[in-house]
């Protein structure tokens, strides 16, 4: 097996901790609800497919606020031409990195031929990183999984790590489970298939000058600090959207982020669209349930009101709100 002629050093590990990106759930405004819990985890778009890009509004899908970095946006597509188009549109935005889905199982990607499918076709998706990084200096990277149906070796995602990473790609995120592209939807595909951590380790192993991040059922400090003895970083999907706190700086507080928030909220024409992706801000709490009703409240919602934040918190922190006894839950409730 070819050693890529790349070499990682610290400075250029940018990724150990990474949140994933997530189709409807991680837009504009969730990504700023999370810059506020973490200020150095990597933040990454949805999935943005370069129809979208090449024949739509550019501006709702690439539109971002500064705070948001270090971020990058995620592009779905198998034609060089065309990612190599959407990259510049990426780079011009302001992005830090443009990241290829190679991993998206659902039958509408694989109509659109991308996705997880590419992983059988190593040579185009080589073509196409290739094409990226001619059109941008910033970094192209990809995410994958191992596998797909039953291709179930080691060689396979072998294989095309080294491919890939010989037309420029230097680091890959390692979704460690495969895909069935039939016969399980995207949630199954999430859950279904068994992780595989060791092939990741193993890439690691076999490409020590690439930078591997592990991706995969990762939900707690502990999973993360082990996954770190063994690869580069560690992103994080459903997990840091249900429990963010996973991901909080050292010293941070909840009230922090709350103020944060309003202050950015009072700035938005819709109240609903932030506080959706707040809701897990206080998992584990033992008002975590009242935060979650106070702010879903759809009358209080339908005022518009950026206090409603204010208000929540105070009743959480405080204690000074009636509780509901069906409101506890356990502090230990996995995510």
């Amino acid at each position: 097996m070819l050693e890529p002629d790349f070499t990682v050093t610290e400075a250029t590990r940018a990724h150990r901790l990474c949140v994933a990106p997530m189709m409807d759930w991680t837009d504009r405004h969730c990504r700023y609800f999370l810059r506020q819990v973490s200020s150095s985890a990597f933040l990454y778009s949805e999935m943005i497919t370069t129809g979208a890009l090449l024949h739509g509004d550019v501006d709702r899908h690439l539109a971002f606020s500064t705070e948001e970095h270090p971020l990058a946006a995620q592009l779905g597509g198998s034609e060089p031409a065309d990612l190599a188009q959407c990259a510049k549109l990426v780079e011009q935005y302001g992005y830090d990195e443009v990241n290829l889905n190679i991993g998206c199982p659902s039958e509408r990607v694989q109509r659109g031929a991308f996705g997880a499918c590419l992983m059988a076709e190593p040579d185009l998706v080589a073509d196409c990183v290739r094409a990226m990084r001619e059109a941008v200096k910033i970094p192209v990277t990809v995410k994958h999984r191992l596998g797909i149906n039953k291709e179930e070796s080691y060689d396979f995602v072998a294989n095309f790590v080294e491919k890939v990473a010989k037309a420029g790609c230097s680091t890959f995120f390692a979704h460690a489970r495969n895909a069935v592209l039939k016969g399980l939807s995207p949630k199954e595909n999430r859950e279904v298939p068994p992780l595989k951590y060791d092939y990741v380790y193993r890439l690691k192993q076999d490409f020590p000058s690439l930078e591997i991040v592990i991706n995969g059922g990762i939900s707690s400090l502990l999973s993360i600090e082990k996954h770190l003895l063994q690869v580069d970083g560690a992103m994080l999907g459903r997990a840091a959207y249900h429990d963010p706190w996973v991901l909080a700086d050292e010293g941070k507080t909840r009230p922090d982020v709350v103020r944060a928030m309003h202050a950015y909220a009072s700035r938005q024409s819709s109240l609903r669209h932030v506080t959706r992706h707040m809701l897990g801000l206080y998992h584990g709490h033992r008002r975590a349930r009242l935060w979650r009703r106070m702010l879903s409240d759809a009358a209080r919602l339908s005022q518009n009101d950026p206090a409603l934040l204010l208000e929540a918190m105070e009743a959480v922190e405080s204690g000074n709100f009636p509780e509901n006894p069906h409101e506890r839950r356990p502090q230990a409730e996995p995510v």
